[in-house]
């Protein structure tokens, strides 16, 4: 191919062909010796060694050759030194709680779980003091799950009945007072009807219990008093002991009182009846002789205390009746089961009565006074007299049960029953003064 030289071309403007450089001197152009010699040369070392000589100024290149390959990418500089932290900026200020949302209600919801749900726990003394109705916790005491019922007032073990806790009072009838031979010594005090009281727990609804009230002893004219009848309801209250009779015979067993809940007081130079354990107290001893018209029986025994001794002396004196017990399971403060008081002679006054129902000893030519019915009370000893003297009756027992008021008592036939609540909020209290029977507890 033939050379094809620029049109226009500049001073010193070069055009290489055929290995030759031509150059422009202004009106031809001449081949330029000196490029042709470093052409020359500069063709023979490859691409890469040629760039490294391109300091000189070089003679008019000659055509490049092929670019040679990319060398490889030098390695990463060392990293500079990490600036200096800037300063904590000041904390922001504590937003406000949020209001807390409403416990989601678990009610209603079925599920599928077959491990466990928590129940709050604790012993039997660590139970809420007031849950309500249908609170469910697990009782480590036990070692049962319970539900508080508010209606029966009670924490029930899951799965179990209802149980009922029963308070009660049970007094026995107490004795009859000793009577007097004519123109012979006073009889001595009847001791009260036996007392108990507490808690009867773990009553179980719809079974029937027997309920009891004892009577009263009948009052002696030629002997010692009669003792009271028991009372029951689970547990049983002994019947007072009957007074001494005030006669001449000497056998002691005359003048002795008889035992019973309490004893009954003694006549002449004898000792008073045994009072039963937890239940009543012995009747008052007589340590005199003769001086029928100066002498005085021994007070019965009530459950509170003794009855009055009778001691020797130029005018002795008749012994007081024993104090009885008292109770609030009525919600009112009463004493019940007082010893009878010892007769009297020609002179003084008869033995009172015990605080409780006991009745007082009688005076020259009278009659001892009865006990008071429905509380136990001892009868009052005989007094001296020209003609045979009776003693008093004993007082009738009675038995009060106290339940909560959730819960009924059922009462057969043959029992006389009072239901009185003499303000005892949340509670029914029942009076039962005489007969024998059965109640049954349910839930009203």
């Amino acid at each position: 191919m033939p050379a094809q030289f620029p049109q226009s071309p500049t001073a010193n403007q070069t055009y290489s062909f055929a290995n030759t450089t031509w150059r422009w001197t202004g009106s031809r152009w001449q081949i330029d010796l000196a490029a042709n010699v470093a052409g020359a040369t500069g063709a023979t070392g490859a691409g890469a060694t040629g760039a490294t000589g391109a300091a000189g100024t070089p003679g008019s290149a000659g055509t490049p050759g092929s670019a040679g390959a990319t060398g490889a990418t030098g390695a990463a500089g060392t990293p500079g030194s990490a600036g200096t932290p800037g300063s904590a900026g000041a904390t922001g200020a504590t937003g406000a709680a949020g209001t807390p949302g409403s416990a989601a209600a678990i009610y209603g919801v079925a599920t599928a779980a077959t491990d466990y749900f928590d129940l709050p726990s604790g012993t039997t003394g660590q139970r809420p003091g007031s849950p309500p109705s249908g609170a469910i916790r697990f009782n480590t005491t036990t070692g049962y799950g319970e539900i508080y019922s508010t209606s029966l007032g009670q924490w029930l073990r899951f799965g179990a009945s209802p149980v009922l806790d029963v308070e009660y009072l049970v007094v026995a009838g107490g004795g009859g007072g000793g009577g007097h031979l004519a123109n012979d010594k006073p009889g001595g005090g009847g001791g009260a009807g036996g007392f108990l009281t507490g808690t009867q727990i773990n009553i179980q609804l719809s079974t029937t219990y027997i309920v009891t009230v004892g009577a009263g002893g009948a009052g002696a004219t030629s002997d010692r008093g009669t003792n009271g009848s028991d009372s029951t309801f689970v547990i049983t209250s002994i019947g007072g002991g009957g007074g001494a009779y005030g006669t001449s015979n000497s056998g002691t067993t005359a003048h002795t009182g008889k035992s019973g809940g309490s004893g009954g007081g003694a006549s002449e130079n004898a000792s008073g009846g045994a009072g039963t354990p937890s239940q009543g107290n012995r009747g008052g001893n007589n340590s005199t002789y003769g001086g029928q018209g100066l002498q005085g029986g021994g007070g019965g025994g009530g459950a509170g205390a003794t009855g009055g001794d009778v001691v020797s002396g130029a005018t002795t004196v008749a012994g007081n009746g024993g104090s009885g017990s008292l109770s609030s399971i009525t919600g009112i403060s009463t004493y019940y089961a007082g010893g009878g008081g010892g007769g009297q002679g020609s002179s003084n006054s008869g033995g009172t009565g015990g605080q409780g129902g006991g009745g007082a000893g009688g005076l020259n030519g009278t009659d001892g006074s009865a006990g008071s019915a429905a509380t136990g009370g001892g009868g009052g000893g005989a007094g001296y007299g020209s003609s045979n003297r009776t003693g008093g009756t004993g007082g009738s027992g009675v038995v009060i049960l106290k339940v909560l008021s959730g819960y009924n008592a059922s009462f057969s036939a043959g029992l006389t029953v009072d239901s009185v609540n003499l303000s005892v909020v949340g509670y029914k209290i029942y009076r039962v003064t005489g007969g024998t029977g059965t109640v049954t507890f349910t839930v009203a």
